[in-house]
């Protein structure tokens, strides 16, 4: 993910010790219920869509934007799925942050699936019974996504899911 101008000018002031930042990630189904992924430039992983908001800007505004950006999709976000914190990051380059996801559920509602940016190697539409390799992070999300059920969040008495913290 590139890492927006704002985090950039922070990093100058407080160096690499942790940074507390919201994410958003969109999982986006088209008509026929495939899921959008992408290929990560940075890792080579196939994920679900997301990114880092704009100061101000809303999650669902955020889902929308970066799923265009990286995919030349354009979506709308239907519903909250998920909100968790994920453990601590730490970059190759020191820097360490530690983000605090809301995961929601898109419907593609135009354009043509391509790379749209540099974050991407691949982008494509995966049947859910044919998807590349995916990590436990973007797996996660997906079902939940297509289980229809409340926002999930840890409460009170719940325990995390297994590698979580």
């Amino acid at each position: 993910m590139a890492t927006p101008d704002f985090i950039r000018e922070l990093r100058k002031s407080i160096g690499r010790q942790l940074l507390w930042l919201p994410g958003v990630t969109a999982v986006v189904f088209d008509d026929q219920g495939r899921v959008l992924l992408g290929q990560r430039a940075d890792s080579g992983e196939w994920s679900v869509i997301g990114g880092i908001p704009e100061p101000g800007e809303q999650p669902a505004e955020t889902a929308v934007r970066e799923v265009f950006e990286e995919t030349a999709v354009r979506a709308v976000a239907e519903e909250v799925v998920l909100i968790e914190t994920m453990p601590p990051t730490h970059y190759p380059n020191g820097d360490v942050c530690q983000f605090m996801d809301v995961t929601l559920r898109c419907r593609a509602v135009g354009g043509e699936a391509r790379v749209n940016d540099d974050e991407s190697l691949a982008v494509g539409w995966f049947a859910l019974d044919d998807l590349p390799e995916v990590n436990e992070y973007a797996l996660s999300r997906i079902k939940r996504a297509l289980e229809g059920a409340p926002t999930w969040f840890h409460g009170k008495g719940e325990e995390p899911e297994a590698g979580q913290p």
